[in-house]
C-alpha cells in the first residue's frame, strides 16, 4: 500500500529563494487558470447559444505556454513541471465543484498555504534529496532506503519548508488484545473507549489562544508590509503552526494504538458539518479534529490489519442503555451521567455510548448464531 512521508528541508538561503520562486509561479498559473475558467463559465451562463470549450488541463497549460510565459519572464528561472501541476490540481478542483463534492476553487493569496510539486530527475539520499532546477537539499531526519518518487510536493508552513512523497509499504499485521472497541468521540474528551480508557484532547488552541490574541491585539496598528508588520505575522503563523501540530500529535498517537491493538474498532458517521454548524460547540468541535481522526483511522486500519467499523449517525448510542437496550426519549446535552429508569443502570454517558457501539457489532454477530472466534474461523477459510 501506499503511505505518504513528509519531513521538514533544511535548505540555504539561496534555496530558499529558489522554492519561494516556484510556489510562487504555482501560485500565479492557479489563478490565472482559475480567471480564465471563471470567465469562460460567465461567457457560457450569459451566452448559452454560442458556449465555449471549458479547458481541461493540457489545454489551459498550451495556452499558458503561449500567453503567459512570453510576458513572465521568471517563469522560466523555475522548472516546468510546478504550473503543470497546480493547472492540473485546478481541473480537480473544478471537476470537485461540478460533481458537488466541494464549492468552487478560490483565488490563492501569497504567504498562505504556499506549495508546489515538481516530477522528473528526482534523487533520494541518505538525509538529503535532489529536485529539478533546485539541486540537492539537506533534510532534518534520514530518509527512506531504495525509494524513487515520481513526484514530490514542497510545502510552506510559517518560515519551514516541507518535502513529502509517497513510498510503497507492506501491511505490519499486529497481534490484537481486544477484539471489538467501542469509540465515543466527545467534546469534554477526545475518545472514551468500549474498555473503560479514557484520551483527553490535546485543546490546543484553547490553551494558546489568550497568547494567539495577543499577538493580533499588539499587531493591530503595525503598517501593513512593513518590517514589524512581517516579523509579526510570521509569530502569528508560527503559533498556528504549533496548535495544528500539537493536534495533530494527539491524533496519531491514538490512531496508531487504536489500529494495533484492536481487530475491530467501530465509530459513528459524525456530521462534522453540521456540528460546526452550531456557533456554541464549532470551536471546540475544530480543536478536537474529528475529520483527520476517521481519515488517519481508516488507513492505518489497512496499515496493521484491523477493521474499521462505522455505525450509522442516527445511531441512538448516547440514549440507549447499554445494558436492557432501553431507549431514552430524550437526553441532554448537560446530563453527563445516564441513568437508566427501566433497570436502575448507571454510567458515564460516554462509556454508554462506547459500550453501545461495541455492543452494535456484538449483536449483529450473535444474531447470526456466530461468535468472534467463528468469524475469525470463517474469514481464515
Amino acid at each position: 500500500m501506499l503511505l505518504g512521508f513528509k519531513t521538514e528541508l533544511q535548505p540555504t538561503n539561496q534555496q530558499k529563494t529558489l522554492l519561494a520562486k516556484h510556489a510562487g509561479v504555482a501560485r500565479h498559473a492557479w489563478n490565472w487558470g482559475l480567471w480564465l475558467t471563471r470567465n469562460i463559465l460567465n461567457h457560457n451562463f450569459n451566452n448559452p447559444k454560442s458556449k465555449l470549450f471549458f479547458p481541461t488541463a493540457i489545454d489551459l497549460h498550451k495556452l499558458l505556454v503561449a500567453m503567459v510565459k512570453p510576458k513572465n519572464y521568471w517563469y522560466y528561472e523555475v522548472s516546468k513541471t510546478a504550473p503543470q501541476y497546480a493547472l492540473r490540481y485546478l481541473s480537480v478542483a473544478w471537476k470537485r465543484c461540478f460533481t458537488k463534492v466541494s464549492g468552487q476553487p478560490k483565488f490563492k493569496k501569497k504567504g498562505r498555504d504556499d506549495s508546489f510539486t515538481l516530477d522528473g530527475s528526482i534523487t533520494v539520499g541518505f538525509n538529503h534529496i535532489k529536485l529539478p532546477r533546485i539541486g540537492w537539499i539537506k533534510t532534518f531526519e534520514i530518509l527512506p532506503d531504495h525509494v524513487t518518487p515520481k513526484s514530490v510536493t514542497i510545502t510552506k508552513k510559517a518560515d519551514r519548508w516541507f518535502i513529502g512523497f509517497k513510498i510503497e509499504t507492506e501491511p505490519q499485521v499486529t497481534e490484537k488484545s481486544v477484539d471489538v472497541v467501542g469509540v465515543d468521540l466527545g467534546v469534554k474528551s477526545l475518545a472514551t473507549l468500549s474498555t473503560g480508557e479514557v484520551f483527553p484532547g490535546a485543546k490546543s488552541y484553547r490553551k494558546l489562544e489568550a497568547k494567539l490574541s495577543r499577538l493580533q491585539y499588539l499587531n493591530r496598528h503595525k503598517v501593513k508590509f512593513s518590517n514589524n508588520w512581517k516579523k509579526a505575522q510570521l509569530k502569528i503563523a508560527r503559533l498556528h503552526t504549533k496548535v495544528a501540530d500539537i493536534r495533530k500529535d494527539t491524533l496519531h498517537k491514538l490512531t496508531t494504538y487504536l489500529a494495533k491493538n484492536h481487530s475491530q474498532i467501530v465509530i459513528e458517521d459524525l456530521n462534522v458539518s453540521g456540528m460546526m454548524a452550531n456557533h456554541k460547540l464549532a470551536k471546540a468541535v475544530a480543536d478536537m479534529g474529528f475529520y483527520e481522526f476517521r481519515r488517519q483511522l481508516e488507513y492505518k486500519c489497512d496499515l496493521y490489519g484491523s477493521e474499521l467499523i462505522i455505525v450509522d449517525r442516527w445511531f441512538p448510542s448516547s440514549k440507549t442503555c447499554s445494558r436492557c437496550g432501553t431507549v431514552k426519549e430524550s437526553l441532554s446535552l448537560s446530563e453527563r451521567v445516564f441513568k437508566c429508569e427501566h433497570c436502575n443502570f448507571s454510567c458515564d454517558r460516554d462509556l454508554n455510548a462506547a459500550l453501545n457501539l461495541a455492543r452494535a457489532v456484538s449483536s449483529t454477530v450473535t444474531a447470526c448464531g456466530l461468535d468472534n472466534a467463528d468469524v475469525a474461523r470463517l474469514k481464515q477459510e
